[in-house]
């Protein structure tokens, strides 16, 4: 579906994305994750034919994206992080408006708007004006003038920004629902938002690309894994020294924290070279104690996300 090769952009002397590389195939949601300044906005825009790379080749689908931006454009439905919205227009009015700016036809514009505003859930908004309508319903509106022609691959620059905690959930729902029929690829730095809604991740640091693959797969490529330990209290003293030293006897365990205790347990953080959870539960089981929760640790992805994005892995390069 989409095919980058060697992409560059330049703002003067100054790079800001580039050169990079990178597959994404149709139906797959792909979260382009990075802080405040990393290159997600400016790629985003380049593959949206709304800014010409300074290098470098693109394809969406059989469409060069250098030599054919028109060809492109139809395929493309895109949201960036201000929605492209005339705040006098009625949201009816502005949809048919958008349809008919990418070449659809009156009728196929009349069937497709009430399809979209169903979809958006924006109908009952029809006949209201962009500017009395609140933030997250502009949002909505954004996504819905993106998917009027019915294109193939949707790009949403920050489609969050700014919601409030119900409208996030409603977003998210409507990205869900979204990528049934299309190719999705969204830029955030909000982590939760890339966890609930894409396949892949794609990691950006100073506009290069430093880490590509699934939640899991970045996860494994720390250097140490983090997994949490309850343990039911024990009633002799100095319980809590006793069971981290054995946890500490597995093989690959790196370190132990004691997390603190409440009126049933003990709470520890482990930290490993690898997934011992296994092994974690086994040994404390034949030592006699009584394991009542093992998981990973909470906010792993924020923590694969901290290390790559501060440069302290390679991954990817």
């Amino acid at each position: 579906m989409i095919h980058v090769s060697e992409l560059s952009k330049y703002f003067g002397g100054q790079r800001a994305l580039g050169p990079l590389g990178f597959e994404i195939q149709a139906g797959e949601s792909v979260g382009f994750l990075g802080l405040n300044g990393a290159g997600k906005t400016t790629l985003l825009r380049i593959l949206a034919c709304d800014l010409r790379p300074s290098g470098g080749s693109f394809r969406i689908g059989e469409v060069d994206g250098v030599s054919d931006p028109h060809g492109v454009r139809k395929l493309v439905g895109f949201l960036p992080e201000l929605p492209p919205l005339y705040s006098e227009m009625p949201v009816g009015e502005y949809l048919r408006f958008a349809g008919l700016l990418r070449g659809m036809s009156t009728l196929a514009v009349d069937r497709r708007v009430s399809e979209v505003e169903e979809r958006t859930h924006t109908a009952e908004a029809h006949r209201e004006l962009l500017r009395n309508l609140s933030h997250g319903y502009r949002q909505r509106v954004g996504v819905a003038q993106a998917i009027i022609h019915e294109p193939e691959l949707l790009i949403l620059d920050e489609p969050t920004k700014g919601l409030d905690p119900a409208q996030i959930v409603e977003m998210r729902s409507m990205i869900r629902e979204l990528k049934e029929k299309h190719t999705v690829l969204i830029s955030s730095h909000v982590l939760p938002e890339i966890q609930e809604t894409c396949d892949r991740l794609l990691v950006l640091r100073d506009g290069r690309l430093v880490a590509s693959g699934t939640e899991q797969e970045l996860s494994a490529r720390l250097q140490s894994r983090r997994i949490t330990v309850s343990v039911a209290a024990p009633g002799e003293p100095g319980g809590s020294s006793a069971i981290e030293s054995c946890i500490r006897s597995v093989d690959g365990v790196l370190a132990v924290t004691g997390r603190g205790r409440d009126d049933e347990s003990l709470d520890f953080i482990v930290e490993a070279v690898n997934d011992v959870r296994a092994a974690v539960c086994r040994v404390l089981v034949q030592s006699g104690y009584a394991v009542v929760r093992l998981d990973r640790a909470d906010r792993e992805l924020e923590n694969v996300f901290l290390e790559l994005v501060h440069g302290s892995s390679d991954a990817g390069r």
